[in-house]
């Protein structure tokens, strides 16, 4: 094959008309040429850090939308299915990729579970972690979560981190807020990236001690604006992530969302596009082709660089996505799970006020995986603490779902509800059952129609539940992304219906179990203070 386009060579800031020849599935050759060309040529988008799960679709599903977005490889982390079924479920993930013309690269999960203080599906121990490192197809040790473990230099945490050196292989980062020599020992434990920053001091303070920096922008955690501008001086030492992509916003945008805001921003364009294309190739050295004689030919092609709208993918040589179409094929996949654990009463969501005046609150911030820790006054009901909807203080609940345990139980402001209960087991990390409701006979049915499906996402209007199943993992659906994409927007404006004014309620609430950002969360063993990184009291 050959193509006549205009060649955006990013590593020399140069763009010219090229002839370029493949074969094989590998560049051939790439020759300047006097023909005049209308479209641009350049290297695949890649996602730098993903969980392929929070899609709520399947790796190959999640391919088959990517690509129409320019997107020719992820650095994928299987953290979340790990924790619902150990090793399993990253085989599974690897597996399911392999099926697709697409270049999936996976991490050994360094935090199953993330903490202590929760209970998960599986455990994947430092002796386990140096097996799925020897692994060929196994590129990286995962974000290393517990950064309390790497200050205090737990015995465990640093045999995994021993074995990511080891084995020649980064170490992902993930310390929301370190500063100073907090961040400094961290990184000096061999960690390499961190996609946490929200601030552009804290990630000034990491790229000084040597560590790359991942703009993310996902369906709840954002921080592009806090940070793009960082690229203009730090070109080779920033990349592009989603993170956590929910499927109604894949199915509009992925990376090529984060080139085209950088392009609206005056930000220079090889800049951009080194980010995107070039820096995790490097450092994660994936088998990925950069537009150069004899890589694998992997590229897009563009209409104009200021527009960046994606006309064609390929990899290998092979057009996966060109006029609109996808040709990333379907897989049909069968299902893993885990779920031990029975409907609930009425009377287990019930929280006896003990003469408690005042609660300790967690507070919901939008578009932030952060929480904050307030104290309110209570509402009590014949001798119960209830969500006070007058001033959005809401009840919730995480449930274990991997063995019979009591509810631990909490409140949370900003989440919005006046009537009815959202409920999921998209639940980081652990993935236990999460819900929050404007009372409890609501929340039980929300919760209760999980366990019918053994997973999904859920809405209750008072009247009826409303589900999208998720039979993999309780994470993931079997359906297309468009489907899938279609009844979660559906769920997600009836969730909002029921007043919820936040951007993405679901995503938001999923990472209310999520010890490891700060400040204060709810696992399913209790109410987490993650400043102190110890349970904190309820009430006052």
């Amino acid at each position: 094959m050959v193509f006549y386009h205009n060649l955006i060579d990013i590593r020399n800031k140069d763009i010219y008309p090229a002839k370029i020849s493949v074969e094989n599935g590998k560049i051939l050759s790439i020759e300047k040429t006097e023909a005049v060309c209308q479209n641009y040529i350049l290297p695949g988008l890649i996602d730098a850090h993903v969980h392929i799960e929070s899609s709520m679709l399947l790796p190959s599903a999640f391919a088959k939308i990517a690509v129409q977005h320019g997107t020719v490889a992820t650095v994928s982390d299987p953290h979340e299915i790990a924790n619902v079924c150990g090793i399993e479920g990253v085989d599974f993930m690897i597996n399911n990729g392999n099926k697709v013309p697409f270049k999936f690269f996976f991490g050994a999960p360094s935090c199953v579970p993330a903490t202590r203080f929760e209970t998960a599906g599986a455990v994947i121990d430092s002796k386990q972690i140096d097996q799925l490192l020897s692994r060929k197809e196994i590129l990286y040790l995962s974000e290393m979560m517990n950064y309390p473990g790497v200050l205090f230099e737990e015995d465990e945490v640093m045999k995994k981190i021993d074995a990511a050196k080891k084995h020649n292989k980064p170490i992902d980062g993930h310390a929301p807020g370190l500063l100073g020599e907090q961040a400094r020992k961290y990184i000096g434990a061999g960690i390499s990236t961190d996609h946490e920053c929200f601030t552009e001091e804290e990630a000034l303070g990491k790229l000084n001690h040597g560590m790359k920096i991942l703009i993310r922008e996902g369906s709840a955690a954002k921080n592009f604006e806090a940070l793009i501008e960082l690229l203009t001086d730090y070109e080779d030492d920033i990349m592009f992530c989603c993170d956590d992509k929910h499927p109604d916003e894949l199915l509009l945008h992925h990376i090529n969302h984060h080139v085209k805001r950088a392009i609206a921003k005056g930000i220079d364009l090889f800049k951009i596009l080194r980010a995107a294309c070039i820096n995790p190739v490097e450092h994660y050295k994936l088998p990925v082709g950069l537009l150069q004689e004899g890589d694998a030919a992997d590229f897009i092609i563009i209409d104009d660089p200021n527009k960046f709208n994606i006309l064609s993918t390929y990899i290998n040589g092979d057009c996966v996505y060109e006029n609109g179409i996808s040709n990333i094929p379907t897989i049909d996949e069968a299902t893993i799970n885990q779920f031990n654990c029975e409907k609930i009463e009425v009377s287990a969501l019930q929280l006896s006020a003990k003469g408690s005046k005042k609660i300790k609150v967690i507070e919901a911030v939008d578009g932030q995986l952060i929480t904050n820790a307030l104290t309110t006054n209570s509402k009590i009901e014949n001798g119960q603490l209830v969500s006070d909807i007058e001033n959005d203080i809401l009840k919730i609940a995480v449930i274990n779902r991997y063995e019979p345990a009591e509810p631990a139980i909490a409140f949370i402001k900003n989440m919005g509800l006046k009537k009815g209960a959202i409920a999921s087991t998209v639940a980081h990390d652990c993935h236990n059952i999460i819900c929050v409701g404007a009372n409890d006979v609501a929340m039980a049915k929300a919760i209760n129609a999980l366990l019918d499906t053994q997973g999904g996402v859920c809405v209750f209007d008072e009247k009826e539940a409303d589900i999208l199943p998720l039979p993999i993992a309780g994470l993931m659906s079997t359906r297309s992304a468009e489907e899938v994409g279609i009844t979660y927007s559906q769920l997600d404006k009836k969730a909002k219906e029921l007043g919820s004014t936040l951007s993405a309620p679901f995503m938001t609430l999923s990472f209310m179990a999520l010890l490891v950002i700060p400040n204060l969360k709810l696992s399913d063993k209790g109410l987490f203070d993650g400043e102190r990184f110890e349970f904190s009291s309820l009430r006052f």
